[in-house]
């Protein structure tokens, strides 16, 4: 299953994509997040894996990260023509995903944040809930697209609510 969402952020894109590289944001914006720690490397660099535990409901998803590209790897000073990449593979029991963000400036004060997510599925029960619930996977990644923007625009924090 694959799907690209996209939004736009009323911030320049340097300030965007800091914020959104940065791990002590994480807690503030991405809904659910119980633990994003490196096992091995460094927090945003490429080849660092690190833990990744989820809560959804009364669920919790445990995960393994890998950080596959990040271009530039300075977020400072970036051509304004230039893309910047963020891509990472997902490892949890039943499921294998790829996120590939895009964030381009959309003018000097708007950034826009494409992301590409791909995802497969082991074993049948994982197998049917992507047959079924295709959309509620996407929907997600809206969501925390939308909590990113309102943290980032506005400071809201998801735990607040």
């Amino acid at each position: 299953m694959k799907y690209t969402v996209s939004i736009e952020i009323a911030l320049p894109r340097e300030k965007t994509v800091q914020l959104l590289a940065d791990p002590a944001t994480m807690p503030l914006w991405l809904r659910g997040l119980v633990v994003h720690e490196p096992v091995s490397g460094v927090h945003g660099e490429v080849g660092t894996k690190s833990r990744v535990v989820l809560k959804m409901g009364q669920q919790e998803f445990e995960a393994t990260e890998t950080i596959t590209r990040r271009e530039p790897q300075d977020l400072h000073d970036i051509p304004a023509d230039s893309v910047v990449h963020f891509e990472r593979e997902i490892v949890g029991k039943g499921m294998w995903s790829a996120n590939r963000d895009r964030l381009t400036e959309a003018g000097p004060e708007t950034t826009l944040w494409e992301q590409e997510s791909e995802y497969r599925f082991d074993g049948v029960m994982m197998r049917l809930v992507g047959l079924l619930m295709p959309g509620s996977f996407r929907k997600q990644s809206l969501v925390h697209m939308q909590d990113f923007k309102a943290f980032a625009e506005h400071g809201t924090d998801v735990r607040d609510a």
